[in-house]
């Protein structure tokens, strides 16, 4: 049985401004099902930004997870990360959710999975799903020579990204924390 796929997420931290962005796309298989998704979610009342790539349910599932998470050890994304992580990996239920999340605050990034990882990468930069490593190739190459703000970074990368990988397009959403 063919699953319904979300994917190609991007988030960084730079100059200040933390952004996460997301195509639009879902496919379910080789066939393009939806074109304007919206992958990229406000938890903590704006202070957490969280996209996902992967099998839609599972993750809209891990992300509710989460924001339990976050609301019970107050808001700490560290903590709140490594216990989804913990539960996702033990958890005989969770253990077959297929989605990954990224996550990203004013100072903090991270990608978790359902491997038990929490990885807060060394350049703030968190890129999941079948397009992330063309984003992330271009947001690396932006940051080192472009003067473009963490928004503007986020934006080229997945339009980069749309550009290459045929399950990622070019209507995309970006939310920012300043």
């Amino acid at each position: 049985m063919e699953q319904i796929k979300s994917t190609t997420i991007i988030g960084l931290i730079h100059n200040g401004m933390a952004a996460i962005g997301g195509d639009g796309q879902v496919t379910l298989g080789n066939t393009v099902m939806k074109h304007n998704a919206t992958k990229i979610r406000k938890l903590l009342d704006g202070k957490v930004l969280c996209g996902f790539a992967g099998a839609s349910a599972d993750a809209f599932t891990l992300m509710e997870r989460f924001e339990d998470k976050l609301q019970q050890y107050r808001g700490n994304i560290f903590r709140a990360s490594v216990e989804l992580a913990k539960d996702w990996r033990t958890d005989k239920y969770l253990r077959r959710l297929e989605a990954m999340l990224s996550v990203i605050s004013k100072d903090t990034a991270l990608i978790i999975s359902g491997n038990g990882d929490v990885i807060e990468p060394d350049d703030k930069i968190v890129a999941i799903g079948s397009g992330s490593m063309y984003a992330l190739a271009a947001a690396k190459m932006l940051i080192k020579h472009s003067n473009l703000s963490a928004k503007e970074i986020v934006i080229e990368s997945l339009k980069t990204a749309s550009e290459i990988c045929i399950y990622t397009n070019d209507k995309i959403n970006v939310e920012v924390i300043e």
